[in-house]
């Protein structure tokens, strides 16, 4: 099973600023040695407990490279899931019918598993999914410290705190579409990409192994994988692959 495979130790993810200045360091920073983009748009959805400027990096490289990267509109990802995907959906609706063509997303941890879902609904607005750390096998295989947190807002949620998941959403019908989604094969012509490492501390690897996906190994933390080089490589070429 997969839950009962180990861990690499979570105090690893510590490494995560030591990756962001390697990666400022590194060519593919400025965008040397990766395909240059058309100008499309991309929607960044960024993982739980963290907001839209946790990606703002990644935004700043995209607009480098040739993108035009746009933010989710997502203080914190602590939200419904259902109704988080609702809005990610009328965001790529706007930024769709603004671009006259169809977007792509990259989305981290929990984000990439909302932009999966996204794209099984929306086929006819998304061609490119890239998943960063996500757990699309099994949304909930992950570090049992981090559990906790979920559990946490999920009890806070519950107890009427606004803007946040609660047991409805375990139990009700608020996110059985979405969660269906997940689990859902997407369709043939969109492009899914999930980017995993096995020295993951907070997602179990195995759990990224969608089916679907072109899957690419990275050396990278959970909580750094949005600032590595490696990474930055994988999105450029998993973007130039649908140009």
């Amino acid at each position: 099973m997969l839950a009962l495979t180990p861990l690499p130790p979570i105090w690893r993810e510590g490494r995560a600023p030591l990756e962001f200045a390697e990666l400022i360091r590194d060519p593919v920073w400025q965008g040397t040695g990766v395909p240059r983009g058309d100008g499309r748009p991309v929607l960044l959805i960024c993982g739980f407990l963290a907001g839209d400027p946790s990606l703002s990096s990644m935004a700043a490289w995209l607009t480098r490279i040739g993108y035009k990267p746009a933010r989710a509109g997502l203080r914190w990802n602590v939200g419904c899931l259902g109704e988080t995907v609702d809005r990610l959906e009328e965001r790529a609706e706007e930024l769709s019918e603004e671009a006259g063509r169809k977007i792509s997303l990259v989305g981290q941890s929990r984000g990439g598993t909302c932009a999966k879902a996204l794209a099984v609904r929306r086929r006819d607005l998304i061609e490119a999914v890239i998943t960063l750390g996500s757990p699309l096998r099994d949304q909930l295989d992950i570090h049992p410290g981090v559990w906790a947190h979920v559990h946490l807002v999920g009890v806070l949620g519950t107890l009427g705190v606004p803007g946040l998941f609660s047991v409805r959403c375990r139990n009700g019908e608020c996110c059985t579409q979405a969660n269906a989604e997940v689990a859902s094969a997407l369709p043939e012509e969109v492009k899914l990409t999930s980017v995993y490492s096995r020295s993951d501390g907070i997602v179990r690897w195995r759990s990224c192994l969608d089916d679907d996906a072109t899957q690419v190994e990275v050396a990278a933390s959970h909580i750094g994988m949005a600032a590595n080089a490696q990474t930055y490589r994988a999105i450029a070429r998993a973007l130039a692959r649908t140009a």
